[in-house]
């Protein structure tokens, strides 16, 4: 028996009872007496007797599998959103299978087609940057699979979403750029057609119309999200002498891309240029001056997506309300955005 995994059938050779009385006291089945339950479990662990796992799944109906959808797996945000997820499903049955569509809507669906054919219990996602149609998705939630949505969020879809406040991490962000005097605040901005860039650009405007500022076309740069977009577009506004005295961007990417352009021409952050990122990636501290960002709570907002996903599952109420799940980020002031201080 060493060389072989122990099944119910050997258990039941040595205690001399039946293999179902074996899996159903196993199961503390309510008609199989304590003292047999007892003996059993006690025998099982003795031989160390491990379940079989498939073959359990393909009783119940149930693979006890999760897919995980993430735009790109090696962004802080999404990484510890991961962790948040692992922290719930790991002291339970359910198992997790991650899936990276890098920004690409083909793999995203592509991604989305495996999970539906493999029968995994319910699926976790953020949209990709390139996502505009969420057929794939709609299909897989008419098939009765539980789809929970978080941070990139559709609003064409009936499902349980977890969010920032990216309205109010934006607003608050700029209005922090004005108060410090900054006059001419540019925005880097994300694809408007994903809610999480639309919030924040809308939280921007937001904050240049309290403070009596007028909005021109040229001050939004749509789709630069990247390093390379940063201090591209960093170039381009200080070879066209329209270098402003604030940036709000939609990325810390970019926020660092404009950082490092301004840098290398001799321009002052934040006394010249102030900048001020979104998402709280860890080199924001690191650089010099370090970049003000807005934390977004990504391994909380993980473990929220995951308990309202397996609790979607396990009450099998497909048409029950959706709920939705609003964190704040929270702003985080660093060198790069003080000009007061330092003047």
């Amino acid at each position: 028996m060493q060389n072989r995994n122990i099944t119910i059938h050997d258990l039941a050779a040595k205690l001399n009872i039946s293999a179902s009385t074996v899996s159903r006291a196993l199961n503390d089945y309510y008609r199989i007496s304590k003292e047999t339950r007892e003996l059993v479990k006690k025998t099982a662990a003795e031989m160390n007797y491990k379940p079989n796992k498939l073959a359990t799944s393909l009783r119940k109906g149930k693979a006890n599998t999760i897919g995980v959808i993430i735009p790109r797996i090696d962004r802080h945000f999404f990484s510890h959103a991961i962790a948040g997820i692992e922290s719930v499903t790991n002291p339970t049955d359910y198992n997790i299978l991650i899936c990276q569509s890098n920004d690409d809507y083909e793999t995203e669906k592509l991604s989305m087609a495996a999970f539906a054919r493999n029968q995994v219990d319910g699926i976790i996602i953020s949209l990709a940057t390139g996502t505009q149609n969420v057929d794939h998705i709609k299909s897989v939630l008419k098939r009765g699979v539980p789809v929970v949505m978080f941070d990139r969020v559709s609003p064409e879809l009936d499902t349980d979403n977890v969010i920032n406040d990216n309205f109010a991490g934006a607003y608050e962000a700029t209005k922090h750029l004005l108060a410090q005097g900054c006059r001419n605040v540019i925005h880097f901005a994300g694809p408007q057609h994903l809610n999480v860039y639309r919030e924040r650009m809308n939280g921007y405007k937001k904050a240049m119309e309290e403070y009596g500022m007028n909005i021109s076309n040229d001050m939004i740069l749509i789709n630069t999200l990247t390093r390379e977009q940063g201090f591209e577009a960093a170039k381009q506004l200080w070879q066209n002498k329209h270098l402003p005295d604030g940036i709000f961007s939609a990325s810390d990417f970019s926020a660092l891309g404009a950082l490092l352009f301004l840098k290398e021409k001799g321009i002052a952050v934040p006394d010249e240029t102030a900048i001020a990122g979104f998402a709280n990636e860890p080199f924001t501290e690191l650089t010099e001056p370090a970049i003000t960002s807005l934390e977004q709570y990504g391994a909380e907002i993980g473990k929220s997506a995951a308990r309202l996903l397996i609790d979607r599952i396990e009450s099998n109420q497909q048409n029950s309300v959706s709920q939705t799940i609003t964190f704040r980020p929270r702003l985080i002031i660093r060198d790069s955005s003080l000009k007061q201080e330092s003047n």
